[in-house]
């Protein structure tokens, strides 16, 4: 078995190769130009690897490592391990971190190789293919959403730079009528030139947003968890999609808590020797989620707090994940 750690960037690689006695076998720099790194992994495929022998890669989490994992999995690894950087240190140079790579990788190899955890190490589920797609669709319909408000704010500005909102039609607005009055409403040059650019701007956006939200009810009914997750009062299939592929494979949970840890739900501590500081939450115990199904401490602060004394005192409640 080699141990491959790996330093990407966007123009090349940089790679460490280990063999069995953690020796460096090979350290150099690899262009990502298709024809030049595959060039290299036929070679380490040829050259390196006899009688059926694979090998094993880490790499830092970026946001282009789709690409070089699927490389990676055609190329015989016998398993890629994805984890979160750590803190920047003081000499860095893209040889080191590779050289580092490959030696935390050699040297937890036994654990990593078990899918164990190793403490101080921030391993990375890589999400299936499906879930990834789901992730970029309810993005670009979080970013539509996000798109459309601006655009209603800003026309709602217009309309009270000239004390002109008492006369809408509508309470809310967008609407047909909203929209249909702005069309025709007199205003200055420039202003009336700006309203019109955002009155066509928000029709686009509308447009995305409606395409979004239809296919995200079709990933909705495809996906089991998604359907569970939506059979909940206040949880729409946006939401449900949205949970569900970031969740991922529940079965990487050993207990129900260790979901709630996931989202940061449970209160942290950091306790050192006589000094007990007070109790630290991780996130925010509540949000979009907790809103959207109907549970925000303000309104409901008892049903808040029993949900979160369930977080923690009910592991078994959930099937075994």
């Amino acid at each position: 078995m080699l141990y491959l750690g790996i330093d990407q960037h966007a123009r090349q690689i940089t790679i460490s190769l280990r063999d069995d006695g953690g020796d460096v076998l090979q350290a150099r720099q690899v262009s990502t130009q298709p024809d030049k790194i595959n060039a290299f992994f036929r070679q380490l495929t040829r050259e390196r690897l006899h009688d059926g022998e694979s090998f094993v890669a880490v790499l830092e989490v970026c946001g282009f490592n789709d690409w070089l994992i699927r490389m990676l999995q055609e190329y015989r690894c016998h398993k890629v391990i994805l984890i979160q950087p750590d803190q920047r240190k003081k000499c860095k140079t893209d040889r080191r971190d590779a050289a580092a790579l490959s030696e935390l990788l050699w040297v937890n190899r036994d654990r990593l190789l078990q899918g164990k955890p190793v403490r101080g190490l921030r391993q990375v589920d890589i999400a299936r293919g499906t879930d990834q797609e789901n992730r970029r669709l309810t993005t670009l319909r979080k970013d539509a959403g996000q798109a459309r408000t601006r655009l209603v704010n800003r026309v709602r500005h217009i309309l009270r730079r000239h004390n002109l909102q008492w006369q809408m039609p509508t309470k809310k607005f967008p609407t047909k009528a909203g929209i249909a009055w702005l069309k025709q409403l007199a205003l200055p040059e420039i202003d009336r030139l700006e309203m019109n650019h955002l009155l066509a701007d928000l029709e686009r956006v509308q447009g995305r947003r409606k395409e979004l939200e239809q296919v995200i009810a079709q990933r909705c009914g495809v996906s089991e968890e998604a359907v569970l997750l939506s059979s909940m009062p206040g949880v729409s299939y946006f939401t449900a999609v949205s949970l569900a592929c970031r969740v991922g494979r529940v079965e990487r949970f050993p207990r129900a808590r260790s979901l709630a840890n996931y989202w940061g739900l449970t209160p942290g501590c950091r306790n050192s020797g006589e000094n007990t500081p007070p109790t630290i939450w991780q996130k925010a115990p509540f949000g979009a989620f907790s809103k959207r199904a109907g549970v925000h401490p303000v309104d409901h602060p008892d049903l808040f707090l029993a949900h979160l004394d369930a977080l923690d005192q009910r592991p078994h409640d959930l099937p075994p994940c």
